[in-house]
């Protein structure tokens, strides 16, 4: 199974002054696509002991601070991050023969966004978000539904819920970006963004 890439490439001509732009025109093209979630990411973390996990979560907000995403802070990967907050991020944008890689720092968001976010949500999801103790053990799919009967019950859909303590919005700092460009003969063009000591940026090429 393989695919040969004719895009047109990047230059480092095309690049945006900061990965944060460069980012956004590649999301909305993405998007333009009507690609099926352009903004499922994978993040992958490690913790203390250096043992590496993998998981797709969906973007919901980036901006020259950072990239944000939400989950339970009992998660596995929340735990994680509290042990070691070196993160990579991979959107792989495939139909376009182009990835995003991230890498950077994560820190939770504060309450106040956190608040905003969860509000936005379906009322089913802000349910879910209390029946589930995520990456822990579960009897079987009975016992998760009837949690989820239990806060739906608790937390009528007329009424506001909640925010849970447990649960919340990391952001990512970047510290390097690449985008990944796929070219024929597999001469791929892979330019990086690196965070300079003053706060800006320098790019690089480099060999596919």
């Amino acid at each position: 199974m393989r695919a040969h890439y004719r895009s047109e490439g990047l230059a480092e001509t095309d690049l945006a002054a900061s990965p944060y732009e460069q980012f956004a025109r590649w999301f909305h093209q993405a998007a333009a696509t009507g690609m099926h979630e352009p903004n499922a990411m994978v993040v992958s973390t490690a913790d203390a002991a250096g043992r590496p996990s993998s998981r797709t979560v969906l973007m919901k907000g980036f901006d020259p601070r950072g990239f944000v995403f939400f989950t339970n802070y009992g998660s596995r990967k929340a735990r994680d991050i509290a042990e070691n907050p070196h993160v990579s991020l991979l959107f792989p944008w495939y139909p376009l023969t182009r990835q995003v890689v991230v890498t950077g720092t994560a820190e939770r968001v504060d309450p106040e966004e956190t608040a905003a976010y969860f509000r936005s949500r379906p009322y089913g999801s802000q349910i879910g978000a209390w029946a589930s103790e995520q990456s822990t053990v579960v009897g079987s799919r009975a016992e998760l539904d009837a949690a989820y009967a239990l806060m739906a019950a608790r937390y009528p859909q007329d009424k506001p819920v909640p925010v849970p303590a447990h649960w919340g919005g990391f952001r990512v700092t970047v510290e390097t970006a690449e985008f990944w460009q796929g070219r024929e003969n597999r001469l791929h063009d892979r330019l990086r963004y690196v965070r300079t000591d003053d706060g800006g940026w320098r790019t690089v090429r480099l060999c596919p």
